[in-house]
């Protein structure tokens, strides 16, 4: 397909990349899945090998040669939509990071069992609402060697637009599953423990263990349990986890950034 060059910035064909929510794209098609951004060709690139479907690309005219181009050629049929950095800067209200974005098909959920089946570490995040944060998580998760992410109804969705773009794809690699509202944080724990993962709540006070217990690293099946930005987790998911563990802090410094936390917690309590 011919690149489409773009000459009015009111085309309703670019409305996916510029003038729709992130609530919005997802409902665009049906409430259960509709559409997220991918941006940049390493994320587009992972996106497709996870099987997402592409519905069109925007991308500045120095990429249709260049990175641009193993993308476009794996999608042939997709419409391209091309112009200058200022006239995309103008539509999008930014210039764009990495020159490309690729508006794409949601893909189907995975059920909670899915992800955490096959798996001997997990990472449970609770209102975690901070796209940032959850997309740095993710590529911890990812790098460290987590299995899979369950994340309640509270917490951003992975498929927001900023946080696909901080995890660098790996919200592709990883498995993950948002729990219903009413399955947090008392049954899915319970699920989680019957399944045989002993549940490690991450928290800031109460009777806790260090991060370096031996009791944690060697468990077969762990799940590490982190909580919001601000408040960490609820009291009530604290006491329903069968451990609360802690990190070590120096110089009077009474918490970590989650996701600096989430880094700390998946290298230190990875299956050896």
């Amino acid at each position: 397909m011919q690149p489409i060059e773009i000459t009015c910035l009111d085309d309703p064909r670019l409305d996916l990349f510029a003038r729709l929510t992130d609530t919005q794209l997802r409902s665009r098609t049906e409430p259960a899945r509709g559409i997220f951004i991918a941006e940049s060709a390493k994320v587009i690139a992972l996106a497709l090998d996870a099987g997402c479907r592409p519905l069109a690309f925007l991308m500045e005219h120095r990429h249709l040669e260049g990175a641009g181009r193993p993308l476009t050629a794996r999608c042939p049929e997709t419409p391209v939509f091309t112009g200058q950095r200022a006239v995309l800067a103008g539509l999008t209200g930014y210039t764009l990071t990495r020159g490309i974005l690729c508006a794409m098909e949601r893909p189907a959920p995975l059920s909670p069992e899915a992800v955490w089946g096959p798996a001997a570490r997990l990472a449970v995040l609770e209102g975690v609402v901070d796209a940032t944060n959850v997309g740095a998580i993710f590529r911890s998760a990812a790098a460290l060697g987590i299995d899979g992410v369950l994340l309640s109804h509270t917490c951003c969705h992975p498929l927001t637009r900023r946080a696909v773009r901080v995890s660098m794809g790996t919200i592709f690699q990883v498995p993950w599953a948002v729990l219903e509202p009413g399955a947090w944080p008392g049954p899915a724990l319970a699920q989680l423990e019957a399944a045989g993962f002993l549940t490690a709540a991450m928290a800031l006070n109460g009777d806790t263990a260090a991060i370096d217990d031996p009791a944690l690293s060697g468990a077969p099946r762990l799940a590490i349990v982190l909580g919001a930005e601000g408040d960490g987790l609820a009291p009530a998911t604290v006491a329903a986890c069968r451990r609360a563990v802690c990190i070590p802090m120096a110089h009077g410094v009474d918490s970590l950034n989650v996701a600096a936390a989430s880094a700390v917690a998946f290298w230190q309590l990875r299956r050896r």
